[in-house]
């Protein structure tokens, strides 16, 4: 599939479910592969990305039934049953997978090689080497870019680490090294992230506590079997959300979506901009038994339905441990006439990977937006402001491209154009959202990695209401 077409206007309604969560089923499988016993998982992600890891698993000795498109038994090996792969594990397009590796093997007795396409290989990765040396592992990088050879036979002791920038993917590297390190490890980060891998890890029996920005879990707990239950994606349900913004028919449902607050800041920006959005919880994912929530007013915002805060990331229980649930939520968006705002530096990592998708509506939106504190997004798959802003300057959006972010001038409609994704699914996805506003057919290049995180993206968006041809 090399472009999308878009016929402009129409609108979008009726019920939508997303695919699964991307990053719990890229954990999922990691965790049930260094388990004890056998790991059930539904609701997997059957993307280009998760199935990259789903290979890396097998090469390294895991044995993988899939008797379901959606749901994997893994036959964990332990902790220390996995065997050496015969050749380099090729992540594709799968960051978080190369990332979360890297401290998966750090302390394995083998050599591993990570490498990745095109894209993968110009990507950093000594934010995350960094840490794990400090650990003892050994690790090789090719200027701080993979190849990453990762050297066998390190002693991985504890560390207290301070992330210089916040990131789920280095903590969670850092985590999972942290499991065959002797002592105890703590990281402490400048702002929440994403918390699945506290999340599952206590699914999988591991005692983490946390205090406060600073998580901390012992070396050397084995891990049990569990159910891991994966919720909708939100950072898929995204697109729809701002597609429900800008083209609603009456109302459009996201059904069973994650709502974990630490990924939920989307929620929280449009809400600032005038959206209309409820939600509806469901109950709690995650390890078998958990219970569900309960009782919840539609009013309240996805941090409040899921009994945390947004500006504290936090799940935990009593005695500061976390909490394994995954809670869950449909979701409900109207029409909405969006005002244009200055995003609050707390929300930045927790509408990280939202924010290409963020920015059209803020182009859709009276009045002018303002983000900034978001270079993270320059070392995604591409470097997603200047992406955005080549493709906002295509549709005639008045913006202004900054070191750490973007202005934009919304103007409520734009026009068309052809715009270069990039390679980036992210990219691709917010722009055919943008047909909704748009006065021109908008033509999408470059689309092939939409299938890395959601594959069948053009069937849901034909379904919602969009006006898309794919060739």
């Amino acid at each position: 599939m090399k472009r999308y077409l878009l016929r402009p206007g129409g609108g979008v309604g009726g019920e939508v479910r997303v695919p699964g969560d991307k990053s719990i089923s890229h954990r999922a499988l990691m965790l049930g592969g260094i388990a004890e016993g056998t790991t059930e998982v539904t609701g997997f992600l059957a993307s280009e990305d998760c199935l990259a890891t789903l290979g890396a698993l097998k090469a390294l000795g895991v044995p993988i039934e899939r008797p379901e498109p959606d749901r994997m038994i893994v036959h964990g090996t332990g902790a220390r049953g996995l065997s050496g792969a015969s050749g380099p594990l090729d992540m594709g397009n799968a960051g978080t997978a190369m990332r979360l590796l890297m401290g998966l093997l750090a302390g394995q007795p083998f050599d591993s090689t990570l490498i990745g396409d095109e894209s993968l290989m110009r990507r950093p990765m000594e934010r995350a080497a960094v840490p794990l040396r400090l650990m003892g592992a050994r690790i090789v990088t090719q200027d701080g870019r993979p190849p990453v050879h990762i050297l066998g036979g390190g002693a991985l002791h504890g560390i207290d680490y301070r992330l210089p920038v916040a990131s789920a993917q280095v903590k969670s590297a850092i985590l999972l090294a942290a499991l065959g390190a002797t002592g105890a490890t703590s990281v402490t980060e400048p702002a929440p992230t994403r918390d699945h891998t506290e999340r599952m890890l206590s699914a999988f029996g591991v005692q983490v506590r946390r205090q406060g920005a600073t998580v901390m879990l012992r070396g050397g707990q084995r891990l049990r079997a569990a159910r891991i239950d994966v919720p909708g994606d939100f950072s898929s349900a995204a697109f729809f959300l701002v597609a429900g913004c800008l083209g609603a028919r009456g109302a459009l449902v996201l059904k069973g979506v994650g709502i974990n607050p630490t990924r939920t800041g989307l929620l929280d920006l449009l809400r600032a901009m005038g959206a209309d959005i409820r939600v509806f919880p469901r109950g709690v994912r995650g390890a078998e038994g958990a219970s569900a929530i309960g009782g919840r007013s539609s009013g309240e915002t996805a941090a409040q339905a899921a009994g945390g805060s947004l500006s504290r990331g936090e799940a935990v229980v009593n005695g500061g441990s976390v909490d394994p649930r995954e809670p869950v939520a449909d979701i409900e968006v109207r029409a909405s006439a969006l005002r244009g705002i200055e995003v609050p530096p707390a929300l930045v990592p927790l509408a990280i990977d939202e924010f290409p998708v963020f920015f059209i509506a803020a182009a859709a939106a009276e009045g002018e937006t303002i983000v900034r504190g978001a270079e993270e997004l320059r070392v995604k798959e591409t470097d997603r402001l200047a992406a955005m802003a080549e493709g906002l300057g295509r549709l005639g959006v008045e913006h202004e491209l900054l070191a750490d972010g973007l202005r934009i001038r919304g103007r409520g409609r734009f026009g068309g154009g052809t715009i270069d994704s990039h390679g980036d699914h992210r990219i691709a996805m917010a722009f055919a959202v943008a047909s909704l506003n748009a006065d021109a057919p908008i033509e999408i290049l470059d689309v092939a990695n939409v299938a890395t995180s959601f594959p069948g993206f053009v069937d849901v968006a034909r379904g919602a209401g969009l006006e898309i041809e794919a060739g």
